[in-house]
């Protein structure tokens, strides 16, 4: 079975389950309130959800890791600039660079926050090492990390090919994919009454044939990309009648193994071909956590109106001169949070590494504890994630959005493993081997 007919099957059979569903023949049985053999639901419900699957990474062998230590020894005889992804390597740089920032903050103490806040500000790395860009994968064609921008080239190319295999099908997702929403919805409701009428009179003549210069067919479908490859699929051909363009059908010429009535489904289940995002997961040192600068593509809105928008409400309260009540502040966070379609979310170890993932603002905070557990060296390892300013993240938060939540653009979780000791926690190992090769050079 080829991956597009792969792709409708799976549709149909999502429609069906979500049927099934609201059926009710998968919703559970009852239960009579106050009875004594009632189950209370689990206080932990952080299992349940399986929101993001990394990447398979290979294995590293003992030979590929030897020889990667020993890389990195001949690199650190030439230059003391590179930094050694070893595992003594990175916990004895964590811990010196957590011992700075204690020393650090008490020398701080009696300075004004703005001095302190200043200097914090300007040491440490000046590359941007929060985020390139946001990163998607397209497990339809392929396991590749890629802009948007770039998978958009992709998956018009890879359509194209799959062309002359499954013409219609493939021609139904052309049209979603490969045009603007409004023309793409559109065309394809036009096509679905062509087809229909088809289906409901196929001796009838008017519904047999389209004239190419016809208004509607012009504006709607002509010039759309894919439509025409459908309507060649469903057994329609290009003929002059009286010197004018016109398509006719036959049902002899209607693509093989294909019928109008599958066709008229593909038109209403296709839809743009999903793209996972990818979490660009990254492990920084303190000193390399201090910097957050965010991409363009984190926001909705192009820099330009970004900045205008800022400099037109900053000249607005400036002119005002006024206090603002709570109800004016909270609808000013408001617009501000909608500036954003992606979060930034660090996670701090008690060691003194961090890590850090991109999310869509309205993923929730169960897929947090999810991306963190896969992780960790030991995924079984009970935890708890701390907001700085609002304590610890519950069972309760877990349904609720990053949006909901306020942690958008970007935030900082502290981890805190479970029933251990906080003095071992400072000296303990928590990512994966392989994960601590992502350590960005010094």
């Amino acid at each position: 079975m080829s991956k597009i007919k792969k792709f409708f099957s799976r549709k149909k059979a999502e429609a069906a389950a979500f049927k099934l569903k609201l059926t009710g023949s998968s919703m559970g049985t009852g239960h009579k309130l106050n009875s004594p053999n009632q189950e209370t639901p689990s206080t932990s419900s952080r299992q349940k959800y399986e929101a993001y699957v990394p990447p398979k990474r290979n294995e590293i062998s003992n030979e590929a890791r030897a020889a990667a230590s020993a890389a990195l020894a001949r690199i650190d005889k030439k230059t003391s600039r590179e930094f050694n992804t070893s595992l003594s390597a990175v916990k004895a740089q964590a811990k010196r660079e957590l011992e700075a920032e204690r020393r650090q903050k008490e020398e701080a103490v009696g300075l004004a926050s703005s001095t302190s806040t200043s200097t914090s500000a300007s040491g440490g790395d000046t590359r941007n090492l929060a985020c390139e860009g946001v990163f998607f994968r397209c497990p339809l064609i392929s396991e590749e990390i890629l802009p948007k921008s770039v998978w958009k080239g992709r998956i018009k190319e890879f359509l194209y090919q799959q062309l002359e295999a499954d013409r219609g099908l493939t021609a139904c997702l052309i049209i979603h994919n490969c045009n603007v929403k409004e023309k793409a919805d559109e065309c394809i409701a036009t096509l679905i009454r062509y087809l229909e009428n088809l289906i409901k009179n196929p001796e009838e003549e008017k519904f047999c044939k389209i004239r190419m210069s016809n208004k509607i067919f012009s504006e709607k479908v002509r010039y759309v990309e894919g439509a025409l490859d459908v309507l060649q699929a469903a057994g329609f051909a290009e003929v002059q009648i009286d010197d004018e363009p016109f398509l006719l059908w036959t049902k002899e010429q209607t693509e093989k193994d294909l019928d109008l009535p599958t066709l008229v489904e593909a038109l209403k289940n296709s839809e743009t071909i999903p793209l996972e995002l990818d979490r660009n997961i990254k492990v920084l040192l303190p000193s390399q956590a201090r910097r957050v600068v965010l991409p363009d593509e984190f926001y909705r809105l192009a820099p330009e109106e970004i900045k205008k928008e800022q400099q037109l409400r900053s000249e607005a309260i400036a002119q005002s001169q006024m206090l603002r009540t709570k109800a004016m502040r909270e609808r000013e966070e408001q617009r501000n949070l909608r500036m954003y379609r992606y979060a930034l979310i660090r996670v701090k170890f008690p060691n003194g590494l961090f890590i850090q993932g991109t999310f869509n603002v309205y993923e929730k905070i169960a897929d947090v504890f999810e991306f963190v557990q896969s992780c960790l060296a030991d995924e079984s390892l009970d935890f708890s994630l701390v907001v700085t300013s609002d304590g610890k993240l519950c069972d309760e938060d877990l349904e609720r959005t990053l949006y909901d939540c306020k942690l958008i653009p970007n935030s900082l979780l502290l981890f805190s493993a479970n029933e251990v000791p906080a003095p071992v926690q400072t000296d303990m190992n928590y990512l994966k081997e392989d994960l601590l090769m992502l350590v960005q050079a010094m």
